[in-house]
């Protein structure tokens, strides 16, 4: 076929536009990383989830054979950073490491979200998958969630559950409609705020975070009733899910890297191929279990799959919990 000159210079024009992003022969694929790569942090430094994501940056920095940067975007309930990386440009140089339904469910917690992160973000990799819990005083009587749930009963619509996240929010709500319990939410800015009102028993039981709730544990502040995931945990197999224990939860948390929609194919297969080497590696499954976590390794395209159903389960959670979207 012989292509006229408008038509020949146009291809050519697709082709260059193409060629940095591995369209022609995979060049851009082979190069990458041909720069310093971001990793955005949606939480404070020194928080937990900060901790976490300076642990995979320094783990691939020997990976990728380039300096990697952490920046903590923060504000909004981690839309800051979701809408940062969304726009930034698709070439795997900037990623985001967050949980994966916290992201999904943004387009359930706000009225307008400015960007569709189901057509905008892509789940490269994953990194675990970890519990809310419920928590009591260590030295409360109640020694599971039955005893708890019966307690609660007889206080009627004078209990109280404290909350630091739109997930304990979730998983208080479930279980009171699953067990009938009445208790008025207690909403606290960190899971921290809520330790000495859950220890004086002006509240009486909180739904937080693992990484909080473990460290209380070790330090016999709080114990812990039950997990919200539907099996236990590798990590704590001692600790009971709170389906096992009659009510019918499956509330499963999952951390995972982020970029761009539009990012190569080849450039998300390597940073998966980056993150599958260092969630298999021993020294992370012990760091990945002091957050409460077990290992999670999955294709790309199996958990952008997961990641557009959680967008629909939890816009269901969100209405269960009645959360007025933003």
């Amino acid at each position: 076929m012989r292509l006229t000159r408008k038509e020949f210079l146009r291809a050519a024009g697709a082709a260059a536009a193409l060629a940095p992003f591995g369209g022609i022969g995979g060049a851009f694929a082979q190069s990458y990383p041909s720069e310093d790569i971001r990793i955005i942090c949606a939480f404070p430094a020194g928080s937990g989830a900060d901790v976490l994501v300076r642990f995979f940056a320094e783990k691939l920095k020997p990976l990728a054979k380039r300096t990697v940067i952490v920046e903590n975007k923060v504000g909004a309930g981690g839309w800051i950073a979701i809408e940062h990386v969304a726009r930034s440009k698709p070439d795997g140089h900037t990623m985001l490491l967050l949980g994966a339904n916290a992201v999904a469910a943004t387009m359930s917690l706000f009225k307008n979200p400015s960007i569709d992160v189901g057509k905008t973000i892509q789940v490269a990799a994953t990194i675990n998958r970890q519990p809310f819990m419920v928590v009591v005083p260590y030295d409360s009587p109640f020694k599971n969630v039955a005893e708890l749930t019966a307690a609660m009963k007889k206080k009627g619509d004078k209990a109280t559950y404290a909350s630091a996240a739109p997930a304990g929010k979730i998983m208080g709500e479930i279980y009171k409609a699953a067990t009938g319990v009445q208790a008025v939410e207690v909403v606290y800015k960190t899971a921290v705020d809520s330790l000495n009102e859950i220890l004086s028993g002006k509240v009486d039981y909180g739904m937080h975070d693992p990484v909080f709730a473990l460290a209380q544990l070790r330090e016999k502040r709080l114990k812990i009733l039950g997990v919200s995931t539907g099996r236990r945990l590798e990590a704590n197999p001692e600790l009971p899910t709170m389906k096992e224990q009659g009510v019918d939860m499956d509330l499963t948390l999952w951390w995972a890297a982020m970029v761009p929609q539009g990012t190569p194919k080849p450039v998300v297969e390597q940073i998966n191929k980056w993150f599958v080497e260092m969630v298999s590696a021993d020294d992370t499954r012990k760091f990945l279990g002091g957050f409460g976590g077990d290992p999670n390794i999955q294709t790309a395209d199996e958990a952008q799959k997961n990641f557009l159903r959680d967008i629909k389960v939890w816009a269901d959670y969100v209405k269960i919990a009645k959360i007025e979207p933003q």
